[in-house]
């Protein structure tokens, strides 16, 4: 669903109504973050990943399908209301308030010049009131005057009966200032309300393409879905990478751990184990110590250094605080021993079943700082999910929180912070210093990759991190393993609903002429580097690749062609760096079907390019591409004329047949190709090699120009 639903709507609207929004599956979660995720939310931050909008009524599905068809985009969530009548316009303030919306602040000219043609009782605000005897010709000025300021994204137009307007004429002034082209970029909604003439005036509006409402409500509620699809389909231009191997952090020593304690036949780890396994990932850890008698415990403490905090040590109590097993603030070995003695008791008391291994030791935390919380569930539908928010003991009743999906890089983290409360007060307040944000930021996208590399990771809570303007430190850590996984084979990325981008196909290859190209997959920032390459096509070459002639390509085939869902299609572009200007020089792409055991390939270098090994590189790296992801069979469509084409499939080992349409078909069949190239290592020796062009011209054909 998730990878059919990002590959329509980079170029579709997609609108979703769900019901079941609340739901109780979540109680019996071993941790906070469990228990805050539940189903609903998880679906909420997958609509938004994949740049649905999600509508609360079917109503609203209605409304929000005819003004995406009717009207731009909002570039932001700033609306100005203009009224004739006070209590609507308060009205629609307070649904744009409570729904994330913000009113517009006028510019000081806007205001200068609303001031010189309005009455000297007019609101001199947003809602703009321009009085119940406003005319065709101040609902005119008025709109116009807010087009034009810079601070506004969208407007709502709302008209209450009276006496001496005529809603007829005023909706015809609107259509008339909406068809200036200059003011086309921005979102205009109406809600005229009443009856006999007003009727016809939304007609007017209809006719013109203004989308109306019977209510101002109504009208607010679907501005703000339309924002709220401009930021979900930005989403989709955001491809997080994979991290470089030199990198990443040694995965061996984490699965040692989790391994450990899953031949124990422990799912949740101990906090010692839960911070070392985080710590390889370079997460500040406070440095904890297991202790199992008061002595043990006695002789920790001297070598970290009072003060120190006792926590129970049981896998039976997963909420420590709960148990009364968390004694902050000792300051001497005879507290300490006997704050070792009460806490094994109230454990005892707590749970009288439960194993008691002893106390963890650590030092003290004093500093002043944010409370975070930074969790993970496995969903079974959505696989990893991310939980950020308030943190601290009162995670579950605040639930100030946001949800997203693994790939996080720094931009999806950021709007991840931003959707919860406590973000205001991270960034600063009174006389309290922002938080680290960037250090935040980073952590964040480090736990993402945690998540990416181990899908044997069940449940994380990390609560708290406390966090201040210098740097940060975990607290306490929860994780608990799948131990099924544990002894199993899975696949990179197996588990994930969004792939990362797939650095690991990035390589070098020299051409002829001795420069060095870069061959890796596709990006959504490529779209002006891919528009620059296609401007160096000659029609020959247009015609080879897409059947015709093609002058130019719109913003939405570009965006088709540079972002792509990386489980659906394989894009291999080769890109030149020279004198700081990078180029796209070829590229080769693979759309997959449905069952991703076929596909069809086709392939361009841009004509400067031609002639330099560079189409039968692309062609046999992404062969090598699609027979490690288990393509069976690739198949290629050309031009009988497209004779470079025709001969190097055929050199790649094509199968060559002429169709009833008149264009050739090319098939190679990689099933057993594949079986024979299992051999571990044998794909990375071909592909990550520097490669030397050939010697003697006749070794490779020059053969870079198109197949369907």
């Amino acid at each position: 669903f998730m990878s059919a639903a990002r590959h329509f709507a980079r170029t579709k609207p997609v609108i979703v109504v769900k019901a079941g929004k609340y739901t109780e599956s979540a109680k019996a979660a071993a941790s906070h973050t469990g228990s805050l995720t539940g189903e609903d939310v998880i679906y909420d931050a997958a609509f938004k990943r994949a740049g649905i909008v999600r509508v609360e009524e079917i109503a609203d599905l209605f409304n929000c399908a005819e003004v995406l068809g009717m009207q731009p985009l909002p570039k932001g969530p700033n609306l100005v209301i203009i009224t004739n009548a006070g209590g609507p316009g308060v009205m629609a303030t307070d649904a744009l308030i409570a729904r994330g919306g913000k009113l517009a602040k006028l510019s000081q000219k806007t205001m200068e010049y609303l001031n010189s043609i309005l009455p000297p009782y007019w609101s001199r605000g947003n809602p703009v009131d321009i009085l119940g005897d406003a005319k065709a010709d101040r609902y005119k000025a008025v709109l116009e005057a807010c087009l034009n300021d810079e601070n506004v994204d969208g407007v709502l137009i709302i008209y209450t009966a009276q006496a001496v307007a005529e809603p007829v004429e005023i909706a015809k002034s609107i259509v008339e200032v909406c068809k200036n082209r200059g003011y086309q970029s921005k979102t205009i909604l109406t809600s005229f309300m009443g009856t006999g003439a007003v009727e016809e005036a939304n007609k007017i509006f209809n006719q013109n393409s203004i989308p109306t409402y019977s209510t101002p409500e109504q009208a607010v509620k679907t501005y703000l879905y339309m924002y709220q699809y401009k930021r979900n389909l930005e989403l989709l231009y955001e491809t997080p990478e994979e991290l470089p191997v030199d990198a990443a952090p040694p995965k061996r020593p984490i699965m040692v751990i989790m391994r450990n304690a899953a031949m124990e036949n422990r799912e949740l780890l101990n906090e010692a184990e839960a911070k070392k396994l985080l710590e390889y990932y370079d997460f500040p850890v406070v440095k904890t110590a297991v202790a199992k008698t008061s002595d043990e415990a006695a002789a920790i403490a001297m070598q970290i250094g009072y003060p120190v905090v006792l926590k129970i040590l049981s896998p039976q109590i997963v909420h420590k605080t709960e148990a009364g097993g968390v004694i902050l603030d000792i300051n001497s070995e005879a507290e300490l021993r006997e704050a070792f003695e009460c806490i094994i008791g109230r454990a005892k008391k707590y749970n009288p079943n439960a194993e008691i291994l002893g106390v963890t030791v650590q030092p003290m935390i004093k500093k002043r700082g944010y409370e975070i919380i930074i969790g993970a569930k496995t969903d079974p539908l959505f696989g990893p999910v991310i939980l950020f928010g308030m943190g601290g003991i009162g995670v579950e009743l605040f639930k100030d929180f946001s949800v997203g999906l693994p790939p996080l890089n720094q931009t999806l983290v950021r709007r991840l912070m931003e959707e919860t409360k406590v973000y205001q007060l991270l960034k600063g307040y009174r006389n309290v210093p922002p938080a680290n944000l960037k250090l935040l930021e980073e952590l964040i996208v480090r736990f993402s990759q945690l998540l990416i590399d181990f899908p044997q990771l069940k449940e994380v809570d990390i609560n708290p991190l406390l966090i201040d303007e210098n740097d940060a430190v975990i607290i306490d850590a929860r994780i608990v393993i799948d131990r099924e996984k544990i002894f199993q084979k899975i696949e990179p990325h197996q588990h994930l609903v969004i792939s990362p981008y797939p650095k690991k196909y990035e390589t070098l290859w020299r051409m002829r002429d001795g420069r060095t190209v870069l061959l890796r997959p596709i990006k959504p920032e490529d779209e002006p580097l891919w528009l620059e390459m296609f401007r160096n096509f000659s029609e020959e070459s247009i015609r080879f690749r897409f059947f015709q002639i093609i002058k130019d390509t719109p913003h939405e085939v570009r965006v088709r062609y540079c972002n792509i869902d990386y489980d659906r299609e394989i894009a291999i572009v080769a890109e030149l760096t020279e004198n700081g200007q990078r180029k796209i020089l070829g590229v080769v792409r693979v759309s997959l079907e449905p069952d991703r055991k076929s596909g069809e390939i086709a392939f361009i270098v841009a004509d400067p390019w031609q002639g330099l090994g560079l189409g039968t590189k692309l062609v046999d790296y992404t062969i090598e591409i699609c027979k490690e992801v288990g393509v069976e069979t690739l198949y290629a469509i050309m031009l009988p004329d497209n004779h470079r084409a025709i001969n190097l499939t055929k050199k790649m080992g094509f199968t060559l047949k002429y169709q009833e349409d008149g264009t050739v078909k090319g098939v190679l069949n990689l099933k057993e190709e594949s079986m024979q190239c299992q051999e571990t290592g044998k794909f990375q020796e071909k592909t990550q090699n520097l490669a030397q062009p050939p010697q003697q011209k006749g070794q490779i054909e020059e053969a870079e120009t198109v197949s369907g």
